[in-house]
C-alpha cells in the first residue's frame, strides 16, 4: 500500500518545522517546501539525524509538492494563506488540506475574520473542492516536542464536515502525540480559532514560556 504523501508548505517556520519533525516518526512521505533552501535543507538534516527511517523530500514548488500529495497542510500565518492558495488551488482538487492558522490581528486582542466566519471556512471557500478540515490550530510550536503537560497529555482538537478528512487529521493529531478530540463540522473553527486567541492572551499575561495547551477532563464511563 502506498504511503500517504503530505506536502507542508512553509516547513521551516514555527508551527512548520514541528509539525514536519513530528510527523516524519510517522509512516508517511514528508514534502517540504519553503522559500529558503538552506534553512530547509538544514531542516531536513535535523529530520533525519532525529529520525533515521524518515521518508522525506525537500522541493522548490509549492505546486509540485502539493500535485503529489494526500494531504496539504499550509503552515503559513492566516495573512499569507491567500497567496499560497492561489499557487497550489489547481492541483489541490479532492485533497485533504489542514487549516492550522489562526487569524489573530496584530496587537493579540481580536481576530481579523469577520464575525460569523473562520480561517478555515475562509480556506474552503477558497478550495471550494479540496477537503478542508481544521487541527493544530490550538497547540503551540513548543507543544510537539512536549506533548504531555504536568503529566497530562494535551487535547488537540479537529472539526470538518468530510469523515475522510476528520480520520486523517485525528490520525496525523495522534502520530504528533496529541489526544485527537473531533469537535464537529468546520463552522466549529470559530471556536477553536477564539480558543488559541485567549490561550494565547493567556500565555503572555501569565508567562506560559509559549508551552500551554488544552485538557478536556471528563468521567469516562
Amino acid at each position: 500500500m502506498a504511503k500517504t504523501s503530505i506536502a507542508i508548505i512553509g516547513a521551516t517556520g514555527n508551527m512548520g518545522s514541528a509539525i514536519a519533525k513530528a510527523l516524519a516518526k510517522g509512516p508517511y512521505r514528508l514534502l517540504l517546501f519553503a522559500s529558503d533552501k538552506e534553512k530547509l535543507e538544514a531542516l531536513k538534516n535535523n529530520i533525519i539525524a532525529a529520525t533515521p527511517s524518515a521518508d522525506l523530500e525537500c522541493t522548490g514548488c509549492p505546486v509540485d509538492a502539493s500535485w503529489e500529495a494526500d494531504v496539504i497542510i499550509p503552515a503559513v500565518p492566516y495573512g499569507a494563506e491567500k497567496e499560497v492558495v492561489e499557487k497550489i488551488k489547481s492541483v489541490a482538487t479532492q485533497k485533504i488540506v489542514i487549516s492550522i492558522a489562526n487569524p489573530l490581528n496584530e496587537s493579540y486582542n481580536g481576530l481579523v475574520t469577520a464575525p460569523g466566519t473562520s480561517a478555515a471556512e475562509e480556506l474552503q471557500k477558497l478550495l471550494p473542492d479540496s477537503k478542508v478540515v481544521k487541527a493544530f490550530n490550538t497547540t503551540y510550536a513548543a507543544d510537539f516536542a512536549q506533548p504531555v503537560i504536568n503529566g497530562q497529555q494535551v487535547d488537540a482538537f479537529v472539526a470538518g464536515n468530510d469523515d475522510e478528512a476528520v480520520d486523517m487529521a485525528k490520525e496525523l493529531v495522534e502520530t504528533a502525540g496529541f489526544h485527537p478530540i473531533v469537535a464537529g463540522e468546520l463552522t466549529v473553527s470559530r471556536t477553536l480559532e477564539a480558543m488559541q486567541l485567549m490561550l494565547i492572551q493567556l500565555t503572555i499575561k501569565n508567562n506560559y514560556n509559549w508551552l500551554a495547551g488544552f485538557k478536556i477532563l471528563h468521567n469516562h464511563q
